[in-house]
């Protein structure tokens, strides 16, 4: 049995978090949190890291177009090294280009209405960032 892969769209007002399922394959959506102080952020994802196991982190990387790291870039890599510090979990960055767009398409082709789609939209983001990573393997 495979330890299950959390995959994490860290934003400034939400995190969308997914899991992977027990073989690997596929990513599923969890949550969406809503971003607090950063040990408050912490404790939430340490409750789903336990509840699900998990010892693998992804967490999207948010690139320039031309493949630098920007502002949010540099955020998401001090967000995973604060997390790699407190949990028992290895780190993974991934390269998150265009996920934000592609969730977004997925909750208009489901004529999700607009009010609702953020709601969704980083949990979808963190699915996608994870299911990229784990086709990867």
């Amino acid at each position: 049995m495979k330890e299950r892969i959390l995959g994490l769209d860290v934003g400034d007002k939400y995190i969308g978090v997914a899991v992977s399922d027990l073989l690997g394959i596929t990513a599923q959506g969890v949550s969406t949190l809503r971003r607090q102080k950063l040990d408050e952020d912490l404790d939430q994802i340490k409750k789903i890291v336990e509840e699900y196991q998990v010892k693998q982190i992804v967490i999207g990387l948010p690139k320039n177009m031309d493949g630098s790291i920007g502002i949010q870039g540099n955020k998401a890599i001090n967000f995973g090294n604060y997390l790699k510090k407190r949990l028992n979990c290895e780190i993974i960055f991934w390269d998150e280009r265009l996920t934000t767009k592609i969730a977004q398409n997925i909750l208009i082709e489901g004529n999700v209405r607009r009010e609702k789609r953020k709601a969704f939209i980083d949990k979808i983001a963190a699915q996608s960032i994870l299911q990229n990573y784990m086709d990867s393997l």
